[in-house]
């Protein structure tokens, strides 16, 4: 069996397979010769992260293909039902970068919260002159302790999101569009255990009416799910973070209800026109911005490799 990981794998990945006796083809290979150089060399296994597309053209000009890999969780850069229905196995990772997703969000939060993102800008520019005025502007930062989370999507970064929020002491409110409950299990440093079963809500104006901090974790949409209809349901200085999928959040209408206070602060991990986001949101001081780094951690990427080559070995055995 021939894997071809086109946008790379862990060391870790990369291990198991070899010690499985499946050939790693080391090469990133452009969208317009992915399909020749399939063929050329009779991979078996394509593997993928968001950079590469899958599609049908691929699909169907590799008949030698048995198996698509997504390294992450969406997998709306593969034609998933087109590549079932040729009989090729489709396979990503949907917990390996949980965690590293999950931290990402409250980074932003615990950022916003106290003005790092702003500061950060502006001490090397003006804290030499106006350290004082710094940090008289920034003296309005709030703890996350007792405050309201709101968890839109309850997969597993959303499950991760809530241990994290409950570890800081917040409250929990969780929105799927189907009830949901969920047992949430802390492991600490000396063997300890606490579970909690968490209850999901459905009515989306009920849930963001009293919502400090509010976080969204679904899948991509076809349409937004926070829009000018949602922000005004918020209470005045909630907080935002999206690690989702650009298009989740009305980036326009976000901008507005930062503008009138309605939202204090909003970080963006994901844009609707990535890689190369709108000027308006770059130039924002109450954005906290990120180039889609949420599952982009050692430890992460580590667990994604790993988890692609056990799929891979358990569907070798099948072929």
């Amino acid at each position: 069996m021939i894997v071809l990981a086109n946008d790379g794998i862990s060391k870790a990945g990369e291990q198991l397979l070899k010690e499985a006796g499946i050939e790693i083809l080391e090469a990133k290979v452009s969208q317009e010769h992915l399909i020749n150089f399939i063929n050329e060399n009779k991979v078996d296994v394509l593997l993928v992260r968001s950079a590469t597309k899958v599609k049908e053209d691929i699909i169907d000009a590799c008949p030698g293909l048995k198996i698509i890999g997504r390294g992450g969780i969406g997998m709306d850069n593969i034609n998933v039902e087109h590549a079932i229905e040729k009989g090729i196995y489709v396979i990503n990772t949907p917990k390996a970068s949980a965690r590293s997703v999950a931290e990402m969000v409250f980074a932003h939060f615990f950022s916003l919260a106290r003005f790092l993102h702003e500061s950060n800008r502006l001490m090397p520019l003006e804290g030499e002159t106006h350290f004082k005025a710094l940090k008289k502007s920034f003296s309005s930062a709030v703890e996350l302790e007792g405050k309201t989370l709101g968890v839109i999507g309850f997969g597993g970064i959303g499950q991760e999101v809530v241990k994290i929020g409950i570890s800081l002491g917040m409250k929990i409110k969780v929105l799927t569009r189907k009830p949901k409950t969920e047992k949430i299990t802390l492991d600490f440093f000396d063997g300890q255990k606490l579970e909690f079963d968490i209850s999901s809500e459905t009515d989306m104006d009920e849930f963001l009416t009293d919502v400090d901090f509010l976080t969204v974790n679904t899948p991509k949409t076809s349409e937004y799910l926070l829009d000018q209809v949602q922000f005004d349901k918020m209470k005045n200085g909630v907080f935002i973070v999206n690690t989702a999928r650009g298009g989740v959040v009305n980036e326009v209408t976000l901008l507005d209800a930062i503008e009138n206070g309605k939202v204090a602060g909003a970080a963006l991990d994901v844009f609707e026109s990535e890689p190369s986001p709108e000027l308006a949101l770059l130039m924002n001081p109450n954005l906290s911005l990120s180039p889609h780094l949420g599952g982009n951690t050692q430890d992460a990427q580590m667990k994604i490799g790993r988890e692609l080559a056990e799929q891979i070995i358990e569907i070798k055995k099948k072929l």
